[in-house]
């Protein structure tokens, strides 16, 4: 099975200037290398999908692309089409000049119409099923159907065993989409196996990673009141998939060897999981940790994190855990932010953590086993040199998902999209194989 033709880093990227921004959080300051603009957007862009202020991850990496793309290029030319989920407003900055409503097939058609209007040269489509209206977020379709202008789609989900309204969904996104960007070698070939779509038209770009320097974790822990502690950290939206539950059940077997050992759980409950069911989740975890007799070294911050806060918040893990329950995570930015910050990772062997942590890039422990989660724990507390080395490869690693490199990658698709539209067979795939079933799943929605 091929792998996509076109990587991230295909082409050498220019040399740019560079400007040391300063963010100061309490009596740390941490530093950011921010690209300084060196040319004019060349086209005018529409990306639609969350933004923050919506508290989400497709709304963080959103921003965080807008701001990459405007730090390269500028501002000008540059436009959001912002998702709102239901009963929900937000004060969105001025780059966002239209607002779709989620379960609102109408509004769909009106965005359509409203891009068709305003005289923007390339749509890029934010894609994930849950953040979207109808059966497997099929509203999109009403959008790409009646858009008028190329269109590059990102993919944060691409499911191997999808059903039938996702595998559909899925195909018409396909075949509307000019061009189809992944983050991950796995939703390429998956992409291509599962659902036909030819390798010439997918574009791998790493999910993006904040500029941030390779420093010691102790100068960011008395920001956080957990100077002298060696620090284990989780963060993201709460909701019971995480597997949370497994470090704590981990900390009994560390702590007995590392007393000084105190687990980080930063992030608020997931909107969508708070509507559903309140903070149960994060109840258990609290009385699961009250039952075990480790309450006083597992640490709450039950809040949403801006991206400048994460990077303080990160800077100060000596170990950074994902123990996610599931193997079908296509992309976990979390993950990609812990490594670009160099830090030593434990994970279990979700698809993303396992292609992105090969190499001794980080330590991979079956699912829902805290006793393997406390032994590769141990293991890297004990060995200063170990951990280190490790935390470095991880660093060079993340180099190449800088923002402004893969502010870069996305120009390149986006130029790759408007040639291809010239092409008379641009949506030959795979329109007829799912169009009728497209057909009725709009209808009935």
């Amino acid at each position: 099975m091929s792998t996509p033709n076109i990587s991230a880093n295909s082409q050498p990227d220019t040399l740019m200037r560079r400007e040391l921004r300063p963010a100061v959080f309490g009596r740390m300051s941490a530093f950011f290398l921010q690209p300084a603009p060196s040319r004019s957007l060349p086209i005018r862009v529409a990306v639609i999908g969350n933004h923050l202020p919506r508290q989400c991850g497709i709304a963080t990496f959103t921003t965080d692309l807008c701001d990459a793309i405007a730090a390269d290029y500028g501002h000008s030319g540059l436009s959001v089409v912002a998702v709102n989920d239901p009963q929900s407003s937000y004060a969105y900055p001025a780059r966002v000049r239209f607002e779709i409503a989620e379960c609102d097939k109408s509004s769909y058609r009106a965005t359509a119409n409203y891009l068709n209007s305003s005289n923007v040269d390339l749509v890029c489509l934010q894609h994930e099923y849950g953040i979207f209206g109808g059966n497997a977020g099929s509203y999109v379709l009403e959008l790409l159907q009646h858009l008028r202008t190329p269109v590059v789609t990102t993919l944060h989900t691409v499911l191997r065993e999808p059903d039938l309204n996702q595998r559909v969904v899925m195909q018409q996104i396909a075949a509307r989409s000019d061009r189809l960007i992944v983050m991950s070698a796995f939703s390429s070939r998956v992409l291509q196996a599962v659902y036909g779509v030819p390798s010439e038209k997918i574009d791998l770009i790493p999910h993006g990673i904040p500029d941030l320097p390779f420093a010691q974790p102790d100068i960011y822990k008395d920001s956080f009141s957990i100077g002298g502690k060696s620090v284990l950290l989780t963060f993201g939206l709460l909701s019971p998939n995480k597997g949370f539950e497994s470090v704590i059940q981990a900390l009994p077997r560390i702590l007995s060897r590392h007393k000084n050992v105190v687990y980080v759980i930063a992030g608020a409950t997931h909107p969508h999981v708070w509507a559903r069911e309140g903070d149960r989740y994060r109840d258990q975890l609290q009385a699961l940790a009250r039952e075990l007799g480790v309450e006083e070294n597992v640490v709450f911050h039950n809040r949403f994190f801006s991206p400048q806060e994460m990077a303080s918040l990160i800077g100060s893990a000596d170990i950074y855990i994902t123990p996610y329950c599931h193997e079908a995570q296509a992309v976990s930015g979390t993950l990609a932010y812990a490594m670009g910050a160099g830090k030593a990772i434990i994970s279990t062997p979700y698809w993303h953590a396992a292609e992105l942590l090969s190499e001794g890039r980080g330590t991979l422990v079956p699912f829902k086993d805290p006793m393997s989660i406390a032994t590769a724990t141990n293991e890297l507390l004990d060995n200063d040199a170990a951990r280190l080395a490790m935390r470095k490869r991880a660093y060079d690693h993340g180099r190449q998902m800088v923002w402004n490199r893969v502010a870069q990658s996305y120009m390149r698709s986006f130029a790759r999209a408007r040639v291809d539209r010239l092409q008379p067979s641009h949506l030959k795939f795979p329109v007829q194989v799912a169009k009728k079933n497209a057909a009725s799943l709009l209808a009935n929605a």
